[in-house]
């Protein structure tokens, strides 16, 4: 991979395009480069970077006939084949993305990473390790390479390799602030919080201030409760880079936590906004807060005067139709139309159209494009979802067999972990070690279904009390018993059923008088739970759904309306489990106790 030599003149002007775009002047970059384009009509990586700007100004098929125009010109220019592959994988293209990725990857790290993200974000971990391990193994890469080759690792269940592989790196290295820093990633990975804390604060206070760093920092200092000093690391990481995507969600999360105030939560993003004005991506992040905060309208005026112009991008209008598809389906609709216009193989958009098409009662239409996206990813618990919700509205008998609550929803008494007398005993115990856990402000977390109440940060499978422990080694007897009891078969739940399971996250739920949860799904899961650890006494009364856990409504907007089909009462010592793909919610109670909780999905797990 090499740069043919540019005469002076060429090297100055491709120099003032580099200076525009790092002043955010993407228009005066891209008439720069039109210029040098026409001048030197095979200069590879000026076709290269004016298809990237066409491309984030919205125009994805002239982006991709110059980046096409660029491999022509010089066929072993590699960034060209990691920037086609790019704007294809997020087309909704993979098939024709993967192969240019994968063949430019071993030496590019930018195609590395778009690669790996995609394997850990489709769960084929063991795809993104096989393109990652050469290259960790070789040496030193960019943090954000790290992030996927740890995340690989802790998919497959490797927690303690990545801590080995990368202490190793930092006692081989002791005086590379980037190794130092890489293990700090593994160990919060594999939540040994206290470690990462320390290793991570020693990166910083060795001079290594990268925005990087004060990120790693702040998810430890996050995991272990100390939530005003991750506030403070998130503002340092923030202050390093203004655009760190998920330093802002991250601390718009704190922030409501802390005041549950929507312009407190969004100040720090307000600023950066003023500061790279129209920037997609960090108007995309503040209509995401915003709508993780409930204000679904909200969201979308935030987009909508971006959304109008001629050029908007299908990621900002997809993100826009999100919003409206709260409350208003058509306006959804007309936006994933018009994403699809622009990208017509775009997943995201596809996705958007189809519940959109729900909502203003279109179902077949919608069934086929649920049919078509599940082509692609057969186990997307929420496409899944919208395929059932489609044949429900149609009549089709297929809903009843795939929704069949009563045989597909078990609901089990847990059995007391051997170290406690009794069942009561132990949720006594298990009650104190979770509240605990709960944010003492009382706010919800962002983007979560619940209303009135809190959710628990971290992954509690790898919590260290054991307390908490002893309730995921219990749970074991009754998933197993689920599984044997749902059997095998080649539908979406049962031809994933190899007869083993791994933990894919858990958290723990509080509610309080009128809290609930609203209808929802969980995309990446196969199996879901609600455990119930204490309850109101007001529960126990049989004339009341107050509390109750109801499956069937959808989230979404539908023509016509669709409502609950089951229920399950809860009792303090009961674990349900159901297929992730179910709609599922909690009536509101009204109590002066609380509801406290234990979730958790599994996924299918590796035959020993």
């Amino acid at each position: 991979m090499t740069m043919p030599t540019l005469s002076p003149a060429l090297l100055a002007a491709m120099q003032q395009v580099v200076h525009m775009l790092q002043a955010g002047d993407l228009r005066r970059a891209h008439d720069q480069l039109q210029s040098i384009v026409e001048q030197h009509p095979d200069y590879a990586e000026a076709l290269r970077m004016l298809g990237g700007i066409e491309q984030t100004l919205g125009d994805i098929d002239g982006a991709e006939a110059l980046l096409r125009k660029a491999m022509a010109a010089d066929p072993g220019w590699a960034p060209t084949w990691a920037s086609l592959g790019e704007l294809l994988l997020n087309s909704g293209r993979p098939d024709e993305a993967l192969p240019l990725l994968r063949r430019v990857a071993p030496r590019l790290p930018h195609a590395a990473l778009l690669l790996a993200r995609y394997y850990n974000d489709q769960q084929r971990p063991a795809d993104a390790l096989a393109v990652l391990a050469p290259l960790c193994g070789a040496g030193s890469v960019p943090p954000e390479l790290t992030a996927q080759h740890i995340a690989a690792l802790v998919a497959l269940g490797r927690h303690d390799e990545a801590i080995t592989f990368y202490r190793q790196r930092s006692d081989a290295s002791p005086d590379d602030p980037a190794a130092a820093h890489a293990l700090a990633m593994a160990l919060t990975a594999a939540a040994k919080h206290s470690e990462a804390e320390r290793a991570a604060h020693h990166v910083i206070e060795r001079g290594h201030r990268t925005a990087a760093a004060y990120f790693t920092h702040a998810n430890s200092l996050i995991a272990l409760g100390k939530l005003e000093s991750a506030e403070a690391a998130l503002r340092d990481c923030l202050h390093q880079d203004p655009r760190h995507i998920e330093a802002h969600d991250h601390l718009a999360r704190l922030v409501w936590m802390r005041t549950g105030d929507r312009a407190h939560t969004t100040a720090v993003l307000d600023q950066a906004l003023q500061r790279f004005q129209g920037d997609e991506a960090l108007l995309a992040a503040k209509a995401a807060i915003l709508q993780g905060a409930g204000d679904a309208r909200g969201a979308y005026l935030c987009l909508a005067t971006s959304a109008t112009h001629a050029q908007a991008t299908p990621t900002l209008l997809v993100r826009a139709g999100l919003a409206a598809l709260e409350w208003d389906p058509p306006i959804a609709l007309a936006l994933a139309e018009r994403a699809l216009q622009r990208s017509p193989s775009a997943a995201a958009a596809q996705n958007l159209l189809a519940a959109a098409l729900l909502g203003t009662g279109d179902a077949q239409r919608a069934l086929s494009y649920c049919e078509a996206l599940l082509t692609n990813n057969p186990d997307d618990q929420y496409l899944i979802a919208l395929q059932t919700t489609a044949w429900r509205l149609l009549g089709d008998e297929r809903y009843s067999v795939l929704c069949d609550y009563p045989q597909l929803v078990r609901a089990q008494t847990l059995q007391a972990p051997p170290q406690w007398s009794d069942l009561h005993a132990y949720l006594a115990d298990l009650r104190r070690s979770l509240e605990r856990l709960h944010n003492p402000h009382g706010h919800p977390l962002l983007f979560q279904s619940l209303r009135e109440g809190t959710e628990t940060t971290g992954d509690l499978t790898r919590h260290a009390d054991p307390i908490i422990q002893a309730l995921f080694e219990a749970f074991d007897a009754p998933i197993r018993a689920y599984l044997a009891h749902i059997g095998h078969g080649s539908d979406p739940l049962r031809r994933r059923n190899r007869g083993v399971y791994r933990y894919n996250g858990a958290w723990s739920v509080r509610l309080r008088s009128a809290g609930y949860h609203t209808n929802h799904v969980h995309p990446r899961g196969w199996i879901s739970s609600a455990f119930y650890v204490d309850l109101p006494d007001g529960m126990a009364d049989a004339s009341s759904t107050d509390g109750c856990l109801a499956f069937g409504q959808p989230s979404i907007m539908t023509t016509p309306a669709l409502h609950t089909q089951y229920i399950i009462r809860p009792e303090a010592g009961r674990l349900v489990l159901f297929p992730s793909y179910f709609w599922h919610g909690t009536v509101p109670f009204h109590s002066e106790q609380t509801r406290l909780t234990v979730a958790f999905d599994v996924v299918p797990g590796e035959p020993a």
